[in-house]
């Protein structure tokens, strides 16, 4: 088989033998070192650092070698988020902890993508084909639908989380890297960039300077705690 060919035959779904019970398809272990090669790499240096080529040199091959493993970056984005998919736990769908158990997956999620720096820009404009992503798209679903959301805005709002998530980490991946001798490194700070808005004239920004502590607010997560907790409440049920 081509490349393109292996990739395909990597996201068929489990067969089922005679007795029923599925059977796994696994990766071959040389599509396992890629991804473990890979992961290493962003780890280290970041995903804007992860190229065929030196992916191809950590792996001490040549790249004409490593396409016949892996199709192009695209196909080996979705091999790792495939990866980091693979480490989430799924609840049983509950109808009265649906809200909760909606964001700890979300959580989960945020939790992976911060353990390699910029690794959730391979996940936009991704459709999901590794089996283990659309593991957990099949899985926020049953818990949206147990939850009585209607199909349509389940599957919407999977969308819309997913892609928050996805450039919630990224926006924090590129904050963290920027050079300690970058210009913009004082927007890292929150006591300047209060100042900053506070000082600006009161009568052409009267809003801004008044609640520049509000503008600036927020430890650790909690910006995302708001913001995934505000988009699942706006979610209607039946």
């Amino acid at each position: 088989m081509n490349p393109r060919e292996r990739r395909a035959a990597r996201h068929q779904p489990p067969t089922l033998q005679a007795d029923t019970r599925p059977r796994r398809r696994h990766k071959t272990p040389i599509v396992e070192q890629v991804i473990d090669t890979a992961l290493e790499v962003i780890a280290r240096d970041g995903y804007e650092a992860l190229t065929m080529r030196r992916l191809a040199d950590a792996l001490d091959t040549g790249p004409a070698s490593l396409y016949n493993h892996v199709v192009n970056k695209a196909d080996l984005g979705d091999l790792l988020i495939g990866r980091l998919c693979s480490q989430l736990t799924l609840p049983t769908p509950s109808a009265d902890e649906w809200r909760h158990q909606i964001r700890d997956v979300c959580e989960q999620l945020r939790d992976q993508y911060l353990k390699y720096p910029g690794i959730s820009a391979a996940a936009f404009a991704m459709v999901p084909t590794d089996l283990q992503a659309v593991r957990i798209n099949e899985g926020l679903l049953a818990i949206l639908l147990t939850g009585g959301v209607a199909p349509q805005p389940a599957a919407w709002a999977i969308d819309a989380l997913l892609l928050y998530v996805a450039s919630y980490c990224l926006e924090l991946s590129i904050a963290h890297h920027h050079s300690p001798h970058d210009d913009t490194t004082w927007v890292q700070d929150r006591d300047e960039l209060r100042h900053r808005l506070a000082s600006l004239p009161a009568a052409q920004f009267p809003h801004t300077t008044r609640h520049a502590t509000e503008l600036t607010a927020g430890d650790g997560h909690s910006r995302f705690d708001f913001t995934v907790t505000l988009m699942i409440n706006g979610l209607t049920t039946h």
